[in-house]
């Protein structure tokens, strides 16, 4: 007991440096201003400098050699983008926002972390975050006040509004995927059972968020979080997961036709697809046809817009259909193909695309890896289990979606986790290496 109570001086000083990182979920949780804008950019660019000012003072090597390669690896795609976009402007808006999502900010990430203490509290502040804009999203399914879909202002988007609609999804399904891999490690018994509660709650608003996206994503993150862990354990939880659907959908009848409706719809893509459908297969194609134009270095960073019209066929709507959730009736440019692969092949050719991906696998080789050392021994397993199952979502996700509005900076922070886990999860902190008093002390105390 006295080591666990002089240990936790120590412990709240490790936690001091990761606090920027946990700013910038908690600022997602604020409304947008009108124009769109957020707060949590911005934090997230003080994280950046905030983590530069520590290594400098501290004195640390900053990246270690396998780090550096693996985060810096996009660098010569974004560069090379950069330089054959249409115009200078173009060409550094679209390298800055690169580089904050995909490098910078993931990097600092990695650094600020010291310890999984600091790594489940980052978890933690996506679970919370999920929480309150799921609260926000059920209310407005509830009284609909919510995105415009099939003629109705039902669709839950949180505070991100129609402008942003993915953006609950993507928060509510990243904010799942933790506490699931939470529920599943070694924590005690009533921090599994509350994030096991956490994540049968953010089922609700992740159905009435009506992406397919998002679904099939996180259905296939957690299943493999549940095969990660073992057959037995992974059947009992998709049975509680299943009776805990039916009973919210079936049994309180949850939007159960308009789910049905949208659950089909997945399978009828080369059936009867409706335009959101055909919109994308022709953004896909779209897209192919300027990596067919420029395809070692694409068309340029922030091209696909411009070279859209060339390559689309006339099945190609004007733009998608935005109301709701405060906003009049408006009609949405289509200015990105919904596919990150395919956005990169289009604006950064085959060099951007295989720099970034490289640098995807990479982490997910070696996230896997540290996650098959510690599984049968040694802690760490809910840190595990949540950087490699955001990074399976993400990955997936980015065969439906692509970069874009506030909700876009929670990726980099998730990059960070997975980095942190795949890259450091078993390095020397404060001169203590892994296994020592302090992890130990830090492993009783979570019991």
């Amino acid at each position: 007991m006295s080591h666990a109570l002089t240990s936790l001086p120590g412990r709240a000083a490790a936690l001091t440096p990761v606090l920027p990182v946990v700013a910038v979920p908690a600022l997602l949780a604020l409304p947008l201003t009108p124009d769109g804008a957020g707060p949590a950019d911005v934090v997230s660019g003080l994280a950046v400098v905030y983590c530069v000012l520590r290594l400098l003072r501290e004195r640390r090597r900053p990246l270690s050699p396998v780090a550096a390669m693996v985060l810096g690896l996009p660098v010569v795609g974004l560069a090379l983008a950069a330089m054959g976009a249409s115009s200078p402007q173009a060409g550094l808006t679209g390298l800055g926002r690169y580089l904050q999502i995909f490098v910078l900010v993931p990097a600092a990430v990695l650094l600020l972390i010291r310890d999984r203490a600091g790594f489940r509290l980052v978890a933690w502040s996506f679970v919370g975050l999920a929480l309150w804009q799921g609260a926000v999203g059920v209310h407005q399914y509830v009284t609909r006040t919510g995105a415009s879909y099939q003629g109705e202002n039902i669709r839950a988007v949180g505070t991100f509004g129609p402008h942003d609609v993915m953006g609950m999804a993507m928060v509510v399904s990243l904010g799942l995927v933790c506490a699931a891999g939470i529920a599943l490690g070694p924590a005690s018994v009533r921090q599994r059972a509350a994030a096991a509660g956490c994540a049968l709650a953010l089922l609700l608003p992740l159905a009435l968020s009506f992406s397919r996206g998002a679904w099939i994503s996180t259905a296939l993150a957690c299943a493999v979080q549940l095969a990660l862990t073992g057959l037995r354990r992974a059947l009992k939880v998709a049975a509680a997961a299943v009776a805990a659907g039916v009973i919210l959908v079936g049994g309180f009848g949850v939007g159960t036709a308009l789910l049905q409706q949208r659950i089909d719809s997945i399978a009828q893509v080369t059936d009867a697809p409706d335009q959101s459908v055909v919109d994308r297969y022709t953004l896909w194609a779209s897209a192919t046809g300027m990596w067919r134009q420029q395809p070692l270095t694409g068309v340029g960073m922030k091209g696909f817009p411009e070279y859209r019209d060339r390559h689309a066929t006339l099945a190609l709507s004007s733009g998608s259909e935005i109301a709701g959730a405060g906003t009049a009736y408006q009609r949405q440019p289509l200015l990105s193909p919904h596919n990150m692969y395919l956005l990169l092949l289009s604006e950064q050719g085959l060099v951007g695309l295989l720099a970034l991906a490289g640098s995807w696998l990479a982490l997910l080789v070696c996230g896997l890896r540290r996650l098959l050392r510690v599984r049968d021994r040694g802690p760490g397993l809910d840190c595990a289990l949540v950087g490699c199952g955001l990074l399976i979502w993400l990955l997936t996700d980015f065969v439906y979606g692509d970069i874009g509005g506030p909700s876009t900076v929670l990726t980099a922070v998730a990059l960070g986790l997975v980095a942190w886990w795949a890259l450091a999860g078993d390095r020397r902190v404060d001169g203590v290496p892994r296994g020592g008093v302090r992890e130990r002390v830090e492993e009783a105390v979570a019991r």
